[in-house]
């Protein structure tokens, strides 16, 4: 194997360490397998939205897809909201001005999948 090939891994829940994210209370985020694992191209992350929490308006610098894990949740993207539940995904491009907001009771979850690179966010009033 060359030092460009990475090794397969198989990473435990157990292994993957949650944090919260600053830009909004009740959101957190767990690396599920990134550049530290050896993933050459892209970070698959977890987020957790807390019922009753929202995250404010914001765009990245680089795309992002998502896959609904639990919960329902709404999700805003130009000026337009919709109810995402388990099952749903989502395409946001890169610069794409976007939020979310858990009105639920239950806890909504979400995959979320990165180029690496430098993913600057950018709070939109």
């Amino acid at each position: 194997m060359s030092e460009r090939e990475p090794a397969p891994l198989v990473r435990r829940a157990e292994d993957v360490e949650y944090e919260a994210v600053d830009a909004a209370e009740g959101l957190a985020k767990g690396v599920l397998v990134g550049a530290e694992q050896g993933a050459p191209n892209f970070a698959m992350r977890r987020f957790t939205l807390e019922a009753g929490s929202e995250v404010p308006r914001h765009t990245n610098a680089v795309e992002h897809v998502q896959y609904v894990l639990e919960g329902e949740y709404v999700v805003g993207m130009d000026d337009e909201e919709r109810t995402v539940s388990a099952g749903d995904s989502l395409l946001v491009p890169a610069g794409a001005v976007h939020w979310y907001r858990n009105e639920g009771d239950e806890q909504g979850a979400f995959v979320c999948v990165v180029p690496h690179g430098d993913d600057e966010i950018e709070l939109v009033e």
